[in-house]
């Protein structure tokens, strides 16, 4: 029975409950929001003190879920969640209109699964489209309600953290946040702090590396002396830190670099320290701050890594294999002794105690004065022409010397006292006014006994050394008074002049011999003039000329044993070879006794051994001459000048006899090698040779044949006045234009009436070179003129194939002359200043185009080419006429 009353009463209760329900649910008005940002669904954390919560106290109360915990109660299964061991799993149909009868709805959690315990629910959905609810009854322990965002904000899960989608409407710190160990979200806030990784993984970096934290997130650097080689990846993850080799950018100075981790070390060489404050580390260490480290009487000069100790100047170290030091000292010494070089050349040295002082020979001085002389200052010569002024005089050359001075005489001039100077007693005169004061002895020239007094000179002079412009201007003066190089030259004839010459061999010989000083070291002397071509060559015990030694001059070389000559001559020879310019006509080949005809083949050259005796040669001088022509035909001759007072050359097996007259001959001279350029002549003594030219009898001269040359000239020149006088007098058409005609005439008549004389003026070598130069000229302005001419009748004939009034035909007359005569003086000018020498006397024996470096081209060429352009020309024609 009470039973039955208990479950009645509680009946009435349900019932009544339920009717208030309907009239005032207070479900939208009188609900509480429930806050907790433990109950967000991603809340896992167990460690928290007064884990797990439950929610007994919600039951029978209308309750709304809002904040950063969430706004839905979550409707799938599981554990540990929003600070519940078995948060509910909410089943219900949400409503979606609003209405005062609540929606009913139940829970299930988790038990080895979602289980059927739980709860009833009831659900209403309030004006603003919020749910609230009600738990009908308390649920079990450890339980209540974990919840989401049904819709994710970017503030939804407040600072520091965000709202996700998996799990849905999960609230989770940012990267590099987290809520702190048995911390339970309060308070409006998630409670995410930063997590301190440098703290937490103190490895995170990697080796060797620095890690910082930052809000949110760490920052990793290399520690000094390490790099991160890939800055793009992660330090500590994809890479770490490595060592910097600080050496391959590091200098040590004067050490060698070390690597060590995170640094290096500089382990300096000998005579350096480690300065680590200093650029570079390695310095050097100044020996010299130590007084006494070269001794006495020395000077300490620190240097990098070393020192180096040196003697005062006058002093030198008692052991001068080694640097003086403190047991090495320094002693006086006799400098002038120990380096003769020591006050250089041209000086005298003096010592004195600790020192010594130079005294500079005669004629050199120190610049500046106040210096000493020294190897490195070394006396310097005193050019005396330039300080004094006329030192020799008027009309005299002033010629420094080292130590000395020279003085001589300009070309044309001679000084009054011969070949030897006397300083303010000598002057300088011309040779005319010279030649004059001179009473020669009978029968004799002026001239001849200038030269014979030179001579004379000489040999009264034979050991006196002469200046080379001394020698250089009596050369000059004696070529002059022989008539071999006056100017203008003195006629010679073909027969020569012996005596002359002869006698110019003799000064020659004495003038060469004044060159050469008996103490010159083995040394090569030449000398170029416009009259001599000189090669001297001296031979002195220590020389290492060889066996053979070669003197040239002039295209002729000489061949001879100056060792071999020396050992007859106290260990000492000289040897000399000379051509004099134009001596030719003096020795001339007329004086070489033969019944052929004879010309002279080569230039005339001189050897001789001055100031060196020797009786024979253990072996033969060989000359090796040049041939003025290519010799074709005929017998080459080497032959040697002697002299009516010589006795003639003893040949051995031949034998010999005592000669008359000067003249040319064979004995003792042979012709070892010859071809049609050069000669190689052996002879077994030395004197004047030359390479004579032996031909047959040339034909005879054919008298009617000249003469008729000449009538068929003089005719040829008569029509060709004829034709200039009527192109020049008679009246011609105004449109006919006969300038290229008229200048044809007078280019040929010109050029023939030249060829008449080309043969009279070859002696006269500037007369032969200006009528080779203007025939040339007037050859190719003929050829010149006659294409003109045809281009004339070129133009005139196509004129004439045209309907019109027939104009003045041709080119203009300033363009024909400009091409008639100026093509051919620029050919002429190019040729004259490319091979002047072309011009001028032929083999032929008239004046014309040498063919020497085919300079005969220089006609035929333009010659060639004007030929072809006017065949060219007669191409074009024959094609316009066919058109």
């Amino acid at each position: 029975m009470i039973y039955w009353a208990l479950l009645l009463h509680l009946s009435l209760l349900v019932i009544l409950s339920n009717a208030a329900d309907l009239d005032d649910p207070g479900s939208c008005t009188g609900y509480t929001n429930l806050t907790d940002p433990w109950r967000n669904r991603a809340f896992t954390r167990t460690d928290w003190p007064g884990y797990p919560k439950n929610d007994f106290r919600l039951s029978n109360k209308w309750w709304r879920f809002t904040g950063i915990g969430g706004d839905t109660a979550i409707d799938d299964c599981t554990y540990n969640r929003g600070g519940f061991q078995h948060p509910w799993q909410v089943v219900v149909s949400y409503p979606d209109i609003e209405s005062l009868t609540p929606t009913k709805g139940t829970t299930r959690t988790w038990a080895n699964g979602c289980g059927t315990q739980g709860i009833m629910i009831d659900f209403v959905l309030c004006p603003g489209g919020f749910y609230v609810f009600r738990p009908l009854a308390a649920g079990a322990s450890e339980s209540g309600f974990a919840t989401y965002h049904s819709k994710c904000g970017p503030d939804s899960c407040g600072p520091l953290a965000e709202c996700t989608s998996t799990p849905v409407g999960g609230c989770i710190c940012f990267s590099g946040y987290e809520i702190p160990p048995e911390h339970l979200p309060v308070d409006g806030s998630y409670g995410c702090v930063d997590i301190d990784e440098c703290v937490r993984k103190p490895d995170i970096c990697g080796p060797d590396s620095i890690c910082t934290n930052l809000n949110g997130t760490y920052n990793c650097t290399c520690l000094p002396g390490f790099n991160d080689t890939n800055p793009a990846g992660i330090l500590g993850t994809s890479h770490s830190c490595e060592d910097i080799n600080e050496c391959l950018e590091m200098d040590c100075g004067e050490g060698d670099c070390n690597n060590i981790p995170a640094s290096y070390e500089c382990d300096c060489h000998v005579g350096y320290q480690l300065v680590p404050a200093a650029s570079p580390p390695c310095q050097d260490i100044d020996e010299c701050f130590n007084s006494t480290v070269c001794g006495p009487r020395s000077n300490c000069t620190n240097i990098p890594g070393k020192h180096i100790c040196q003697c005062e100047p006058g002093y030198i170290a008692s052991d001068p294999s080694t640097a003086p030091d403190e047991d090495n000292t320094c002693e006086d010494v006799d400098e002038c002794v120990e380096d003769i070089t020591i006050c250089g050349p041209e000086a005298v040295c003096n010592n004195t105690i600790g020192a010594h002082f130079c005294i500079c020979n005669h004629g050199y001085r120190v610049d500046p004065s106040d210096m000493i002389a020294s190897s490195e200052n070394p006396c310097n010569d005193i050019d005396e022409c330039s300080e004094t002024v006329d030192l020799c005089g008027t009309k005299t050359v002033c010629t420094n010397a080292p130590g000395t001075f020279d003085c001589s005489c300009p070309d044309g001039y001679f000084p009054t006292t011969g070949v030897i100077w006397e300083l303010d007693v000598t002057f300088c005169k011309s040779i005319p006014e010279l030649l004059d004061e001179i009473t020669p002895p009978e029968g004799q020239t002026k001239e001849r006994a200038f030269l014979g007094n030179v001579n004379q000179q000489l040999k009264d002079n034979a050991g006196v050394i002469l200046p080379e412009v001394t020698v250089k201007n009596c050369f000059s003066a004696s070529m002059e008074v022989s008539g071999a190089n006056s100017k203008p030259p003195k006629a010679v004839t073909s027969d020569g002049d012996a005596d002359t010459g002869s006698v110019m061999l003799d000064i020659s010989e004495g003038l060469v011999s004044s060159l050469v000083e008996p103490s010159q070291n083995g040394t090569n002397k030449t000398l170029q003039t416009a009259v001599v071509d000189l090669s001297i060559q001296t031979f002195i015990p220590g020389s290492s000329n060889g066996e053979s030694n070669v003197l040239s001059v002039k295209g002729i070389s000489m061949e001879v044993n100056l060792e071999a000559l020396a050992q007859d001559n106290n260990g000492s020879a000289a040897a000399a070879v000379l051509t004099l310019h134009g001596i030719e006509g003096m020795l001339s080949h007329r004086f070489f006794k033969t019944e052929n005809q004879t010309e002279m083949n080569s230039d005339i050259i001189t050897a001789f051994l001055p100031k060196t005796k020797h009786s024979n040669f253990s072996q033969p001088v060989n000359f090796t001459i040049q041939h003025k022509k290519k010799t074709e035909a005929g017998l080459v001759t080497c032959v040697y000048w002697e002299g009516k007072d010589q006795t003639s050359v003893k040949v051995e097996a031949s034998g010999g006899e005592e000669a008359q007259a000067s003249h040319w001959s064979v004995k003792g001279c042979l012709v070892a090698y010859s071809d049609e350029n050069y000669t190689i002549c052996s002879c077994s003594h030395l004197s004047t040779f030359a390479l004579i030219l032996q031909i047959g009898d040339p034909p005879p001269e054919d008298p009617f044949l000249e003469w008729l040359n000449r009538v068929c000239v003089t005719i040829g020149l008569f029509f060709f006045a004829l034709a200039i006088v009527t192109f020049l007098l008679c009246s011609w058409n105004a449109k006919i234009n006969n300038t290229a005609r008229l200048h044809l005439c007078i280019s040929l008549a010109s050029s023939h009436f030249l060829m008449l004389w080309m043969d009279r003026y070859v002696d006269n070598k500037v007369a032969c070179k200006v009528m080779a130069g203007v025939l040339h000229f007037l050859i190719l302005a003929s050829f010149s003129w006659m294409l003109l001419e045809a281009l004339q009748l070129f133009l005139l004939v196509r004129r004439l194939s045209k309907v019109q009034v027939i104009q003045r035909d041709g080119l203009p007359t300033p363009v024909l002359y400009l091409i008639g005569y100026g093509a051919p003086f620029v050919i002429l000018g190019v040729s004259a200043a490319v091979f002047s020498d072309g011009y001028g006397a032929t083999d032929s024996q008239v004046c014309w185009l040498s063919t020497e470096r085919s300079f005969n081209w220089a006609l035929t060429g333009p010659v060639v080419a004007l030929l072809g352009v006017s065949t060219l020309a007669l191409f074009v024609f024959d094609f316009f006429v066919t058109l």
